[in-house]
């Protein structure tokens, strides 16, 4: 029993985990001056132009002109932001339904169309099937003002020109190919395995993905949905080209176009139909952004 307890005392210690001390350097590490630099810079970019949209909604003509960053507490007014909200000419308040109809219908049918064909790539080893993936993936590097023209007249062919249902198809075709991208980085770290095994208890390729690898598949969705519902939202050129006025229906930046394009000069009409416009997507980014993130890299890294 002695021999045992000297044995013990005398034997050396063993090496921390090569994981523990890359912990112990990269919190003992001090942080880099030019980093914190660099982000207070970009801090300061960002939030300058947002600084000055919510403080001048509430300030007179006058006091924009004057001093545009200050923060007159006796001028603040809700008399402008006040009529933004009911102006009968041009009212962002109405365009939250219909953009908000517009956003859920493309987002519904971009999952519904992007989930299957993300699905069938990543199952598929196949080279053309990867060339399939490679044609979505061009269509990103595509900016969407370069070829609004040809969907103007592809619309007019087809007869859907001035109208939601053009509009749906374009934006839905639109969104495609980032979804797809997103879906198949994701669906290749979900092991085969489940596929197999669903497969032996006799479900079929659709009911393997809508009852297995789709619930499996929350984080990427989430994702997806965030992204498009914000660009959806924040998006000017094809509601502004492909609905005509007499189309009778406005989105949130259509609207604030047409109210503020006759009032440039008056800033008590533009900075508070501004800050309605953006208001929703801002908080609904900073709710959502935490799903945003883990869902990019989720799919990143597999295993």
């Amino acid at each position: 029993m002695v021999v045992l307890e000297a044995e013990v005392r005398e034997r050396p210690k063993a090496a921390p985990a090569k994981g523990d001390d890359a912990r112990d350097t990269e919190r003992k590490e001090p942080r880099s001056p030019v980093r914190w630099a660099l982000l207070g810079v970009l801090f300061v970019i960002m939030i300058v132009p947002v600084y000055l949209l919510v403080v001048n909604a509430f300030k007179s003509q006058q006091d924009i002109l004057d001093n545009p960053f200050s923060i007159p507490l006796n001028g603040l007014t809700f008399e402008h932001m006040s009529a933004a909200i009911n102006s009968p000419q041009f009212n962002v308040i109405d365009g939250y339904g219909f953009t908000l109809f517009l956003v859920v219908l493309v987002d519904v049918l971009c999952i519904v169309l992007a989930g299957p064909a993300a699905y069938a790539i990543a199952r598929s080893l196949k080279r053309r099937t990867q060339l399939v993936l490679l044609y979505f993936l061009a269509g990103t590097f595509i900016p969407g003002a370069a070829v609004i023209i040809p969907v103007i007249y592809v619309l007019r062919e087809i007869g859907l020109t001035n109208t939601v249902t053009g509009l749906v198809a374009h934006d839905v075709a639109s969104t495609l190919p980032v979804s797809i991208f997103l879906f198949v980085g994701f669906i290749r770290t979900i092991p085969v395995d489940i596929d197999n095994a669903a497969t032996i208890d006799g479900a079929g390729r659709y009911r393997t993905f809508w009852s297995i690898i789709f619930p499996l598949m929350r984080p990427a969705v989430v994702t997806v949905l965030i992204l498009n519902s914000i660009g959806i939202w924040n998006d000017f050129i094809s509601p502004q080209n492909l609905l005509s006025p007499s189309s009778g229906h406005y989105t949130v930046t259509t609207a604030v176009y047409a109210g503020i394009s006759q009032y440039s000069t008056d800033l008590t009409k533009v900075f508070p139909n501004l800050l309605l416009a953006i208001a929703p997507v801002v908080i609904f980014f900073i709710y959502m952004q935490r799903h945003i993130i883990s869902g990019l890299t989720v799919g990143a890294v597999k295993g």
